[in-house]
């Protein structure tokens, strides 16, 4: 099915209830899960066009969660920031098709640990109230550079949102429209790029199921999960998951 061998395509699948779970349960975390964990076993630029639409639906899902009012109000007070996500993606994902394999899971596997160890370690990236305007533009353009490329861009916002202590609750929703937006970008330009194709995009739409699944799951253990512990985890699946990246660029 899809080209692929059942036993890939099982782990494709757990990939993706896995990534959608965590999203679910603390609001971030599923495209580096699913790029880290997809490129272990699928070729960088099919891991990378599975994971669009899934990506997509469950965005939309964690964006309106909270209604339509509150979703319009975030894209009007973070504008600068969505609008950096949304151009830098539409260019640097015009790059991919130009990058070898080795080079991508590299810069793939670097920042995903960069991102994770540092989070462990108790150290961000921190960016003072008084420049958030600023901050929004260095934030955007370094999360849509690496998005277009990697399907990854949250790192950069997490970064900008622990930096202003935004509300927990406020944080998963800007997270979600964020992404959303970018997700929709993400998709256009690699319809354009050819990474998304008639080939790669049975695949990502079939993911679309067990990622709401997971979805559903983590937002209903949300509430009765220890955050602090889970996320703490979660990064370390992450840390893995981005060294493996990192000694397959090597091995290639």
């Amino acid at each position: 099915m899809f080209g692929l061998d059942p036993h890939i395509l099982v782990g494709t699948i757990a990939v993706t209830l896995f990534a959608s779970f965590v999203k679910g349960a603390v609001g971030f975390g599923m495209p580096m899960i699913m790029i880290s964990g997809l490129a272990s076993i699928l070729p960088a630029h099919e891991a990378l066009a599975a994971l669009i639409l899934p990506t997509l639906v469950t965005n939309l899902f964690q964006a309106f969660r909270g209604g339509l009012r509150p979703a319009l109000a975030v894209v009007a007070a973070w504008w600068r920031l969505i609008a950096m996500v949304c151009v830098m993606i539409v260019l640097s994902s015009q790059l991919l098709p130009f990058i070898p394999q080795a080079l991508m899971l590299g810069a793939l596997g670097l920042p995903i640990c960069a991102f994770a160890i540092s989070q462990l370690a108790g150290k961000q990236l921190k960016f003072h109230p008084k420049n958030r305007n600023r901050a929004e533009v260095i934030a955007g353009t370094v999360g849509g550079f690496y998005g277009g490329l990697s399907g990854v861009w949250g790192p950069p916002l997490i970064a900008l949102l622990l930096s202003l202590e935004v509300e927990k609750r406020e944080a998963v929703r800007v997270q979600g429209v964020v992404y959303l937006i970018g997700a929709v970008m993400l998709m256009a330009g690699h319809l354009r790029s050819g990474v998304l194709n008639a080939q790669t995009l049975p695949l990502s739409a079939a993911l679309v199921l067990p990622a709401l699944i997971g979805l559903a799951t983590g937002f209903r253990l949300h509430d009765r999960l220890d955050p602090i512990r889970f996320r703490r985890w979660t990064l370390i699946i992450l840390t893995i998951a981005g060294l493996n990246l990192v000694r397959r660029a090597f091995v290639l």
